[in-house]
């Protein structure tokens, strides 16, 4: 540690003359000061490499880190601090042993991770958000804000898009469910995925999404570009802007929505809404555009109706009851997915929205997971026929 702190110092004091340069350069300068150096003149090969990996992580990337950010099986990493380090694997979450120096170290790390990727974050601006080019989000808070050392979580994009009989196979949902979704997505009926954090619901939009036929002009809108829609020629993506160091240049998923009704869609597909952006979206499932997708946050479907309801009246002026009744003249289908203490995801409640009754949400429950053992029927065949061929 004391030979690379040294050499990284060196590296620093080389790129001074240069005002940015590029990886490529940045490993050159990094092999010269290492051949440079006589105290590493007797290193192998293989640890002149490994040093010179190390010293290039802790300046472009996230230096102990790294080692998880490039393992494709972990899919979340949470930094509590300088010696507190979790991952989640397949499904579980375990503990590492690596750690940084000091809470100092963590601090300059990731200060300068954010800023080379020009999102500031400084004792200013102690909370940043940032989305890495292969789709992966991270945010990180400083101290005072954590007062137990920086905080990074790193949500990683694998990339992986399951198909629908992976997931049956995995007992994420059932045959029969699978194939009744599939009638509805093709039969154009509106469905909504709700569940929590790192649940599934964008890896099974995805999924869903494959069933739409391929002759459709689809619009996707996203805060972090996550989804991976197959087989559409006629697709357009959209990806929201955070705002820039000086405040301004912010595109949000409302403004997307609003942009997405002047582009002639047959169906909107929404990553995620949890703002007063839903109303706009409430306007959209209500405009002609049936067959829409979105997801949201909440613990089952009739909370996920009652959350979009409030989020509504913060940013429309149309009364509790007319947004009950607009939301549910634009939802079909309300599909809850959860995760269990260990770490499995699995389809627990899908749920059809039927006509309100005044101020009253009505819910019709058709397939349940009860206690983990796959999902059961609990509507007659004739109801799923009804559902998934007519609209409500």
């Amino acid at each position: 540690m004391e030979l690379r702190d040294r050499l990284t110092l060196y590296v620093l004091n080389s790129i001074k003359t240069e005002s940015d340069p590029s990886d490529d350069r940045l490993k050159e300068i990094i092999a010269d000061v290492i051949s440079d150096d006589p105290s590493s003149s007797g290193l192998p090969l293989q640890e002149k490499r490994e040093l010179a990996k190390s010293i290039f992580n802790s300046l472009r990337k996230l230096d102990v880190i790294e080692p998880l950010m490039e393992d494709p099986k972990v899919t979340e990493i949470m930094v509590n601090g300088p010696d507190k380090i979790f991952y989640e694997k397949e499904g579980k979450l375990y503990r590492s042993n690596i750690r940084f120096r000091d809470a100092g170290v963590l601090t300059t790390v990731i200060s300068s991770f954010f800023a080379n990727r020009n999102r500031p974050l400084n004792e200013a601006n102690p909370i940043s958000d940032l989305r890495l080019p292969d789709g992966s989000r991270a945010n990180a808070v400083l101290p005072p804000i954590a007062p137990d050392g920086p905080i990074v979580t790193i949500r990683k994009f694998t990339g992986i898009s399951h198909d629908i009989l992976t997931l049956i196979r995995q007992g994420f949902i059932s045959d029969e469910a699978a194939r009744f979704l599939r009638e509805c997505v093709q039969n154009r009926k509106t469905v909504f995925l709700c569940g929590g954090t790192g649940s599934g619901k964008t890896t099974f939009l995805n999924t869903l999404s494959s069933f739409i036929p391929h002759d459709e002009r689809v619009v996707t809108i996203e805060d972090s570009a996550e989804l991976n829609l197959q087989g559409i020629d006629n697709l357009v993506r959209m990806e929201g802007r955070l705002p820039g160091p000086d405040g301004s240049g912010e595109v949000n998923i409302g403004t997307m929505i609003r942009t997405a009704l002047r582009m002639r869609p047959d169906r909107i597909i929404v990553g995620e809404v949890r703002g007063s952006e839903t109303s706009d979206m409430m306007h959209a499932l209500n405009s002609g555009h049936p067959g829409s997708m979105c997801t949201g946050h909440a613990n089952s479907c009739r909370e996920m109706l009652e959350r979009l309801t409030a989020l509504c009246m913060a940013g429309s002026a149309l009364p509790f009851n007319a947004i009950v009744s607009q939301l549910s003249m634009g939802i079909d289908l309300i599909i809850h997915i959860t995760r269990n203490k260990e770490g499995k995801r699995f389809v627990d409640d899908i749920s059809a929205v039927l006509p309100s009754s005044g101020d009253t949400f009505n819910l019709k429950r058709l397939f349940v997971n009860k206690g983990g053992k796959g999902l059961e029927i609990t509507s007659t065949v004739e109801d799923l026929k009804k559902i998934s061929e007519y609209r409500l």
